[in-house]
């Protein structure tokens, strides 16, 4: 009985979204205090960045570039196809979550795939786990360059979302993301020991940063009254327009994947890899991308978010049944 229960609570990092959220709601900071947190923000968002680009292995990408076929794939439905379909179902999209949420399923299409669920789930399901590590680490590589390139497209036109971006991110994400991560790349080797010893802190940090910038976020709408003007039709359709958007692409690469005659072990870290976003690197982002962070954008992420690893973690466990039989 205990242990069925266990099963049914969440995971650690889940359950610290879920407490972020609770006191954004029911503890806002306001004035000073306010302040303090948002320069936390910013500060814990260069660490993080700092921290991935001496913890992302050269070696890996090299090799993960070898298999072209698989890292194409995935590089595609990530960067290019997913924006697409969010572009191509846009009327149907907007209807269902209205403007200001639709805008952050845009800045969903834009962010890279997982790191650590992707990688897990391929493993669980039985898939390709070093071509797995490679499409993670090469997506989340691709991401630090071609997201706020792919924001900048999408968001450049006047819509109804209200939401545009400049060339002065480009400054932003400059010094708050592009120069800590060359930085750690750069000083890699001196701190690879260190960072290899290190492992558990690393990926405290990584939830810690996520758990602020969430907090920060749902303060900030608290204190705005943000939450007065979210209808329960919105919210219900933002979880079925990620549902569809989800299953549609992974529908998509099932159907590449047996094109490309790929097998069954490439067919599941494509899967898995390609139909995945990021909140590690997408909360992060978009305080660096837009100046601030806005829960229109930010709440499509979370609920994306959850989704994926709801429907992933039953599609991992039936192919992991299905191999065992």
């Amino acid at each position: 009985m205990l242990s069925r229960l266990h099963t049914l609570l969440p995971d650690v990092f889940t359950g610290g979204i879920v407490v972020s959220i609770l006191l954004g709601l029911f503890l806002p900071c306001r004035g000073v205090a306010a302040a303090g947190f948002e320069c936390l923000t910013q500060v814990a968002i260069v660490l993080l960045f700092f921290l991935y680009g001496v913890k992302l292995s050269r070696r890996s990408v090299i090799e993960g570039l070898l298999h072209w076929r698989l890292q194409g794939l995935v590089a595609f439905f990530t960067f290019v196809f997913f924006p697409l379909i969010v572009s191509l179902l846009a009327p149907m999209l907007e209807s269902m979550v209205g403007a200001g949420l639709f805008a952050g399923l845009l800045y969903v299409a834009c962010l890279p795939s997982t790191v650590q669920s992707s990688i897990a789930f391929t493993a669980v399901a039985g898939g390709n786990v070093p071509a797995a590590v490679c499409s993670a680490s090469v997506s989340s590589l691709l991401g630090v360059f071609l997201t706020p390139l792919l924001v900048g497209v999408l968001f450049s036109v006047d819509n109804a979302c209200g939401v545009h971006v400049g060339m002065d991110a480009v400054l932003t994400i400059s010094y708050q993301i592009l120069l800590p991560f060359a930085l750690g790349q750069l000083v890699q080797n001196k701190l690879k020991a260190w960072a290899s010893a290190h492992r558990t802190l690393i990926a405290h940090n990584d939830r810690l940063t996520i758990w602020l910038v969430v907090y920060t976020s749902f303060s900030g709408a608290t204190a705005q009254g943000y939450w007065q003007k979210l209808d329960a039709y919105h919210l219900l359709g933002l979880i079925g327009a990620s549902l569809l958007l989800l299953i549609t692409i992974q529908i998509s690469i099932w159907l590449c994947c047996k094109l490309a005659r790929f097998n069954k072990s490439d067919t599941i870290t494509a899967l898995f890899c390609g139909s995945k976003k990021s909140l590690a690197v997408g909360a992060p982002m978009m305080l660096a991308i837009f100046g601030a962070l806005d829960n229109n954008l930010l709440l499509p992420l979370m609920v994306f978010h959850q989704v994926q690893l709801m429907l992933c973690s039953q599609l991992a466990a039936r192919w992991r049944r299905c191999s065992d039989q």
